[in-house]
């Protein structure tokens, strides 16, 4: 039996992705033009509602047969991107390719959902919440295909792993970065600490879209605003974020995978 409290930890953190994702998402502004939506922040996202509900039964959210639907068509849609990996990079885009980890993790999922949901034990009762009163399923069909799953996820947590050591040395140079530099009243003719790195970090002359002049001139909870929100940005846009998550992603699913053994 494992114990409610571990599980709910787990769900706690898939919230924690499932936040992280939707951020992202509406950082990256796609009601404007140029605006770019990814599939990677789209899939953890509904991973991270998913599995929250599987992990504790009162943060369900739709049916299990609903959720095999949702990720069977992310299964097919990052099969095909890695189709394409494959005939640009051979071999290789299976092992390090980008959309290799995800279409695994979708894979799992409907794997998952179809399992709990053709169990004839656990009828009535829903997800991982279920399960962890009854010490695992049974009647789980093709146990050997789970332990596969868990085994592949753990390899590219471990990989994930590798990756995340060679971004952080980046992605905290980056938000020391933001971080160090303080924005002063502005007075004539002396130039201001910082405004260079908010146009060169954000692209658009500040953090918070002001013109450089108006930049200039923020002091107080203004500015503390700006560089504050700067910072979250990098967060967000960082590298290390998305593989962070994955790893957040792989870690618990190779978890609720043995849990169904």
């Amino acid at each position: 039996m494992t114990p409610a409290w571990i599980l709910d930890i787990f769900a706690a953190i898939m919230l924690a992705v499932a936040a992280i994702s939707a951020a992202r998402l509406v950082a990256a502004r796609p009601w404007q033009h140029g605006g770019v939506v990814t599939d990677t922040d789209i899939s953890h996202l509904l991973m991270g509602i998913a599995m929250a509900g599987m992990l504790a039964p009162s943060l369900t959210t739709l049916p299990n047969d609903a959720w095999v639907g949702v990720f069977a068509v992310l299964m097919i849609w990052f099969g095909y991107r890695v189709a394409r990996d494959y005939q640009a990079n051979g071999a290789r885009a299976l092992a390090v390719g980008h959309c290799a980890p995800h279409l695994v993790h979708s894979a799992a999922m409907v794997y998952m959902f179809a399992a709990i949901t053709t169990s004839s034990t656990m009828a009535g009762m829903s997800g991982m919440g279920a399960m962890s009163g009854m010490g695992g399923m049974s009647s789980l069909h093709v146990p050997t295909l789970a332990l596969l799953f868990a085994a592949i996820l753990i390899g590219y947590t471990v990989w994930d792993l590798d990756q995340l050591s060679s971004l952080r040395s980046g992605l905290t140079a980056a938000v020391a970065a933001a971080a160090g530099p303080r924005l002063v009243p502005a007075t004539p003719g002396a130039p201001v600490a910082g405004a260079g790195l908010d146009a060169a970090e954000s692209g658009t002359g500040n953090a918070t879209g002001d013109s450089p002049d108006e930049a200039a001139t923020a002091t107080g909870p203004q500015g503390a605003a700006g560089g504050g929100r700067l910072r979250t940005l990098l967060f967000l846009d960082a590298p290390g974020t998305v593989v962070g998550c994955r790893i957040a992603m792989g870690v618990t699913m190779a978890l609720m995978l043995i849990l169904m053994i």
